[in-house]
């Protein structure tokens, strides 16, 4: 078969990207990256180049060598000596960073905020298909015994607290029938009662993609932290019902939102303004935390990790958990249970079984 011959349009070479087409695929990896993790690796990108120039005395350029990824880590990890923890950043420099706004504080970074840089740093270099430092066979043992370190002392972050049944109803009575009551209320039973949405999927929430049913509303889940590929999925379909999808019909109805985000900002007056950032979902939540008299670390993330804790409590199986939250591993679903969850459990309770 013969085709035709387009005289006005070159012909590619096989072999190698053109401008444009390099382009455009540079394009489609940021469209198909999320926000939220596109802003981190920035974030992380920009304080490696200001801890290099001021460290080193000039731009930073990949590859990387890796007495370099050696220094971030002894510069920003504690480590025990007898004079308690230190760390090999020098004071100059830390108030350089601090001062410039590349840090939010003087002193070492918190170990998942090191962790973190170290696989941004690994990613640059993975992209660029570059020898990469991070896989250096030190970098790798020194990370893993920093971890270790920091377990031993106790210093590794906690996970947040659970927002279970019970203190979910008290922040709940906290919210009036004041517009804003009404949206707060609708919003942490939409996060809690679909499974415990993350920020971003709540605040990502559209009236496109809510149907009513007679029981309440379903909401179609189209894209998630585990489903970012967008794959009509039987389990993206999230129920809405009893006092959620009241809450719900009472914000829509009071608020007048019939199209585009579902949850916005709420003006002086009652205006509707723009859709809310996720920062404003964990703001909410310690809100109302604050408002019930609640003490504990709670976040946005505590609605997640509260709807899994609670359907541990209830023996809910395990399927149906994921189901509803998204998770395609067993093992981070069961890290969620808290220990007062176990304490329900039948494992917990077998020699108390057997003497009564």
């Amino acid at each position: 078969m013969r085709l035709p011959v387009l005289q006005k349009v070159p012909a590619l070479q096989p072999t190698e990207l053109s401008d444009v087409t390099r382009r455009a695929v540079e394009d489609l990896l940021r469209e198909g990256e999320s926000k939220n993790t596109m802003a981190s690796y920035k974030s992380a990108l920009r304080y490696w180049a200001a801890w290099y120039g001021i460290r080193y005395g000039g731009q930073i350029q990949l590859p990387v060598p890796s007495p370099c990824v050696l220094q971030f880590i002894v510069d920003h990890a504690e480590r025990t000596t007898d004079k308690g923890l230190v760390s090999e950043l020098p004071a100059l420099i830390d108030q350089t960073l601090v001062q410039a706004g590349y840090k939010g504080k003087l002193g070492a970074l918190a170990h998942n905020t090191l962790v973190h840089r170290i696989a941004v740093l690994s990613k640059a270099h993975q992209v660029r298909e570059l020898k990469n430092p991070c896989q250096d066979p030190t970098v790798r043992e020194l990370l893993s015994r920093t971890r270790k370190a920091y377990a031993k002392r106790g210093a590794l972050p906690q996970k947040k607290d659970a927002l279970t049944k019970a203190p979910l109803q008290a922040i709940l009575a906290t919210c009036d029938d004041s517009l804003r009551g009404k949206r707060d209320r609708a919003l942490l039973l939409f996060a809690w009662a679909s499974g415990g949405r993350r920020r971003s999927e709540v605040t990502g929430a559209d009236m496109q993609f809510l149907k009513p049913i007679p029981e309440g509303f379903v909401y179609n889940l189209a894209y998630s932290k585990t489903n970012q590929a967008g794959v009509d999925l039987p389990e993206n379909n999230k129920p809405l019902l009893g006092p959620a999808a009241v809450a719900l019909t009472a914000w829509l109805q009071a608020s007048g939102v019939g199209s585009g985000a579902i949850f916005r900002s709420v003006r002086k007056g009652g205006h509707l303004g723009e859709r809310l950032s996720p920062a404003a979902v964990r703001a909410i939540v310690k809100e109302r935390c604050a408002l019930a008299g609640i003490e504990g670390a709670f976040s946005a993330h505590s609605l997640r990790s509260g709807f899994v804790t609670e359907a541990g409590r209830q023996q809910v199986p395990l399927a149906d958990t994921m189901t509803m939250t998204g998770h395609h591993s067993v093992a981070t679903v069961v890290g969620y249970f808290r220990a007062n969850a176990s304490l329900q459990s039948a494992a917990a309770n077998l020699l108390a079984k057997s003497l009564q």
